[in-house]
């Protein structure tokens, strides 16, 4: 892909918003704890950041899916991880399905919101006993004329403190089969809806996680995002996306720690000379620009892929794989050639090395993306059951 003077443009504009609206903040929301939304995606509606390639019937800019992935190149490189998160929460994990499946006034009573920034979205999936295994929800949606009531619990939320609210994975019918689930959209002032607690997290700090429960919520069924029974394989689409742009984040943040490190690198002089000069550590940092290419072709083609309709699911388990593995891995050889500078919070590396830990685990944790993949190899001696391909962070 060549990205033409349009994208680039968009890319400009949206790194100088970046460097004057977040960067000279992003320590103090780490303190806090906390990003404040709705602040930053108004600002980021106004601009025209959020529906980039939803339709214009909604606000949205009606453009190609590369303007999605330049987005989340330029948000990787924001000195952290959990303000990214957020943001990518909100554009890329909980609207696809909502974009593509929803109704015409589904999508003008969330989608709109969502695209001006004025309302703050999250997507609710995990819960305390199914993680991974998205088939082992219990969080139930029972029928009651034209409404659904709901019960149940969900965990690891990004934006759960903050959001207006929830496209919630809940169970439509009973027992444990995948096809008893669906999609539903819940507004959080809804009565019943509470947030049970915010979580404190190894890393990803200015990113508000909760966990949430529904007491008897109670939303018409007109909130429910495409037929009844179909909310699995919609989460599984949905999810496809979540993990292209992971993956993207995954480059852009690696790719931003070399280039943080090889600075310090020249600055920083040992044995009379600049550390760039050991060539071990010249070898080393070009094993990793390699990989972050290969990773962001990769990408590119996933991308290539989805615009032209056809299958991804494979290739964005892959990129999804290897963008976790990737990116702890150059946080913690960029903190050794830091030396002790590394280990303290002077500097940001170790800030990415916390961060990064995430990764593997939330948007589908490694071992699922594994399965993924041997599956679509056909690593199998019989024809596995289907599986869920989510993680414990939603």
């Amino acid at each position: 892909m060549q990205f033409d003077e349009e994208h680039q443009l968009f890319r400009k504009t949206l790194r100088d918003f970046i460097e004057k609206e977040i960067n000279p903040h992003v320590d103090q929301w780490e303190k806090d704890g906390i990003w404040p939304a709705h602040d930053i995606l108004k600002k980021m509606g106004d601009l025209d950041f959020l529906g980039v390639n939803y339709p214009t019937e909604y606000g949205g800019l009606g453009l190609d899916y590369w303007y999605n992935v330049i987005r989340a190149e330029e948000l990787g490189r924001i000195p952290c991880g959990g303000v990214p998160m957020g943001i990518t929460v909100h554009t890329d994990m909980c609207t696809p399905a909502l974009a593509e499946f929803g109704s015409h006034d589904l999508k003008k009573r969330f989608l709109e919101p969502a695209i001006r920034g004025t309302q703050v979205g999250a997507i609710a999936v995990s819960e305390p006993d199914a993680g991974s295994d998205v088939a082992r929800i219990r969080t139930r949606a029972e029928s009651d004329g034209d409404h659904y009531v709901i019960h149940g619990n969900k965990m690891w939320i990004t934006n759960g403190t903050q959001a207006d609210w929830v496209c919630l994975l809940a169970r439509t019918s009973p027992g444990e089969s995948f096809e008893g689930m669906s999609l539903i959209m819940v507004p959080t002032d809804t009565p019943g809806f509470v947030v049970s607690r915010k979580i404190e997290k190894l890393g990803n700090w200015s990113s508000d996680t909760a966990e949430l429960a529904f007491e008897g919520v109670r939303v018409p069924k007109a909130f429910r995002i495409g037929d009844e029974g179909q909310g699995f394989r919609l989460q599984m689409q949905q999810f496809q996306k979540e993990r292209l742009i992971a993956a993207v984040t995954c480059y852009a943040g690696a790719e931003r720690i070399v280039e943080i490190t090889k600075n310090y690198l020249k600055t920083r002089k040992t044995f009379g000379k600049p550390l760039i000069d050991n060539q071990y550590i010249q070898f080393r940092l070009a094993e990793v620009v390699t990989e972050i290419e290969c990773l962001r072709q990769l990408c590119y083609h996933c991308t290539e892929k989805l615009i032209a309709g056809q299958d991804m699911t494979r290739e964005a388990s892959m990129a999804k794989l290897k963008g976790g593995q990737l990116v702890r891995l150059v946080a913690d050889v960029c903190l050794q050639f830091h030396g002790g500078m590394g280990y303290t919070e002077e500097y940001p590396l170790a800030r990415y090395f916390r961060d990064t830990r995430l990764f593997p685990i939330g948007g589908g944790a490694d071992e699922i993306m594994m399965g993924i993949i041997a599956k679509y190899e056909g690593f199998y001696s019989e024809r596995p059951r289907v599986a869920s391909t989510k993680s414990a962070t939603a």
